[in-house]
């Protein structure tokens, strides 16, 4: 007998094989031959984030939106596909200056146009804090002040825009989302700072934690390739946009069970 779990992997697989299938590629053309001049797509994947990559600790397993369009892409241009893992998403961008990876999903960050060019956002939600068990911050207002310790993985997005945004507070700057995490639970700071979706996909790790109703910047996914790359993110920019209109990006949102995050409407970031 076929579960709901088994049906919903089969209707993912479905749209999949429909997007790819709408949309074959034409080996002519220059865009992808510039895109995979190794032979292979070379996706780079920062781990630990619920709406971008996560890895089992147990099994190894790698799932995620980031590895969902990973795979559709790689598709459809018809090569494979070679994941280049990341310990978190801010650590992504220092391959560039070693020629490590030929795309990636991230946060959009205008920090990120010195090395990347984006594609049009393909999901969208934002910014927020996990606080503590027993915490009295209720409002994002109430986070900028002397004393107030937040914890941010170093460079990810969220440090990128506290760093701009911050008056008063301290950041606290971790090298992986997990001690982020831990440091919540032990109430060793006041707050993380994330993505909305990532923090409601972490919070049952941190018993008693809050997930505040404001945020503080909205926030847009895009895909991005290394700077100077115009033919490269052209034909990223029509992968995304099929992805949205084909209905992928929603059903890779829904396979991993997140909140708090919508498909961007067409076109780009304003």
């Amino acid at each position: 007998m076929m579960t709901a779990k088994h049906i919903g992997g089969l209707a993912f697989a479905l749209v999949v094989v429909c997007a790819l299938a709408a949309h074959a590629q034409q080996s002519t053309d220059p865009r992808v031959a510039d895109l995979i001049q190794s032979g292979k797509l070379r996706v780079a994947l920062g781990l630990g984030a619920p709406p971008l990559a996560v890895k089992d600790p147990n099994t190894g397993e790698v799932r995620g939106p980031a590895l969902d369009l990973a795979r559709a892409l790689a598709k459809k241009i018809g090569v494979k596909l070679e994941p280049v893992e990341y310990p978190r998403p801010g650590a992504i961008l220092a391959g560039i200056k070693t020629n490590e990876w030929d795309v990636t999903f991230l946060v959009a960050d205008p920090a990120r146009l010195v090395d990347a060019d984006f594609s049009p956002p393909y999901m969208q939600s934002d910014f927020t804090y996990l606080v503590p068990a027993g915490s009295s911050k209720r409002l994002v207002a109430e986070m900028d002040q002397p004393g107030t310790r937040i914890a941010v993985p170093r460079a990810d997005a969220s440090d990128l825009r506290l760093t701009q945004i911050l008056k008063h507070a301290e950041l606290v700057r971790v090298d992986s989302i997990d001690v982020a995490v831990e440091m919540v639970r032990a109430g060793e700071v006041d707050a993380y700072a994330g993505p909305r979706s990532a923090l409601l996909a972490l919070s049952n790790r941190a018993p008693g934690s809050r997930v505040l109703d404001d945020g503080f910047a909205d926030i847009s996914f895009v895909a991005m390739v290394p700077k100077g790359n115009d033919g490269r993110i052209a034909y990223v920019s029509d992968f995304i946009e099929e992805a949205k209109a084909t209905g992928l990006v929603k059903q890779t949102i829904d396979k991993a069970n997140l909140r708090g995050l919508q498909v961007a409407k067409p076109g780009r970031i304003n």
